[in-house]
């Protein structure tokens, strides 16, 4: 799924190596900021994904459950679940959720604009079917995922677990959600998970020096450095672990 932040290019790069001391499909494999699920959707065996966007969650734990979202997106169905979305209406929050990721530019949740069907230099391009598409590519891969909506310190995490976070970067464009993200806090809850018997990962720019970056690559954004569609932002993906 199309998600702004997304860490779909650079899976094939950084899966190994989190999944590099894996025991066995067994052992928990744990997404707190799950996001767009693009990277846990290729990983086997026992997985847990959570999120504090609620309306996120529900839709992907309706997908898992077998919903099928709409192939079309207008403009006005798009700018009813916006309100509702604003007004933090709970009916129907799984639609609310797939429109307001699948039915923006960047899958900026109604932050972005809406995506529709638009002329480009190539012919007519569809984002609405294009997100359909791609969700519903997705969707095998989700089944037998555990879906929660809470604050990763709120989570249960299974003992021994591998945890990988995809937190708000510093300094970037963020959701709603993200923009008070207390990075001390974070960085200690990741010191005890790693002290109580956790492996833990996390993917930044640049992380407090107790942290060991073991990868890295230049990456190139359809995002610009304040965040806007269009840009041609380049960036060093990095992967830190404890």
């Amino acid at each position: 799924m199309k998600y702004m932040g997304s860490k779909s290019r650079i899976a094939k790069d950084i899966l190994p190596i989190i999944l590099k001391n894996r025991t066995s499909d067994e052992q928990y494999y744990v997404e707190p900021f799950c996001g767009g699920c693009n990277l846990i959707d290729k990983v086997k065996g026992n997985r847990i994904a959570s999120d504090i966007n609620y309306y996120l969650m529900c839709m992907w734990y309706a997908l898992e459950k077998g919903w099928i979202p709409p192939k079309e997106i207008t403009r006005d169905f798009y700018n009813e679940c916006r309100q509702k979305a604003y007004n933090k209406v709970v009916v129907d929050a799984h639609i609310i959720g797939y429109v307001g990721f699948n039915g923006s530019y960047g899958g900026r949740f109604y932050d972005g604009g809406f995506a529709g069907i638009s002329q480009t230099n190539g012919g007519e391009r569809n984002y609405p079917l294009e997100s359909y598409n791609n969700v519903m590519k997705q969707v095998d891969k989700i089944k037998g995922i555990t879906f929660k909506c809470c604050s990763y310190n709120d989570l249960q995490v299974p003992y021994n677990s591998i945890i990988y976070c995809d937190i708000p970067y510093k300094n970037t464009k963020q959701y709603i959600e993200s923009k008070d993200f207390d990075y001390e806090k974070f960085y200690s809850w990741c010191r005890n998970m790693k002290e109580i018997g956790h492996e833990i990962f996390v993917s930044e720019y640049e992380m407090p020096e107790d942290f060991k970056c073991v990868w890295q690559k230049e990456v190139k954004s359809s995002l610009s450095a304040n965040g806007k569609i269009g840009g041609n932002k380049t960036s060093i993906e990095k992967l830190f672990t404890l």
